[in-house]
């Protein structure tokens, strides 16, 4: 529950008790706060009992901590019923991401290196029918062709609209 308390901050919490409630009261100021938490836990114990009473014997082995939708989630994720970690398992997200990688290092060394200046079919075709995501100068050295007869206007800007 209190995983995240360290050292310093118990003896910040101890020694801001002591000069709150004094020495002398800080005893019977942690018995009561431990009755309270005692008291607090019997409470929760017997309302959990109660509920299992009323659903049943079919619902033994129910666990109010399943309740909790991330618990729910994690615990139908880990069953394979479904086939989930094979699919899991078979997708490499780092594996991916280096060969996008790869390939835009790829075209970004064609385009370095001139290889794609005549066309737009023989640029895709040079770089093995990708597209380039870069922009760069020779953008506008390429003739135009009848595919790429005008660049597309971007529609108007309405004020009111947004």
């Amino acid at each position: 529950m209190f995983n995240d308390i360290g050292l310093p901050e118990v003896i910040a919490l101890v020694v801001l008790a002591v000069l709150i409630f004094g020495p002398d009261k800080l005893p019977q100021v942690i018995q009561d706060v431990a009755r309270t938490i005692r008291k607090i836990r019997d409470f929760s114990d017997s309302a959990k009992q109660d509920i299992r009473n009323e659903l049943g014997p079919e619902f033994k082995d129910f666990e109010f901590e399943d309740l909790n939708p991330k618990t729910f989630i994690r615990k139908q994720l880990d069953s394979d019923e479904l086939g989930l970690k094979e699919i899991r398992n078979g997708f490499d997200l780092k594996k991916e991401m280096a060969e996008v990688g790869d390939a835009v290092q790829t075209v970004g060394d064609v385009r370095d290196d001139g290889a794609s200046s005549s066309s737009g079919s023989t640029s895709s075709a040079s770089s093995g029918g990708r597209i380039s995501m870069t922009k760069g100068p020779d953008l506008e050295k390429r003739p135009e062709s009848t595919e790429q007869a005008a660049k597309p206007t971007p529609p108007p800007f309405d004020s009111d609209a947004t």
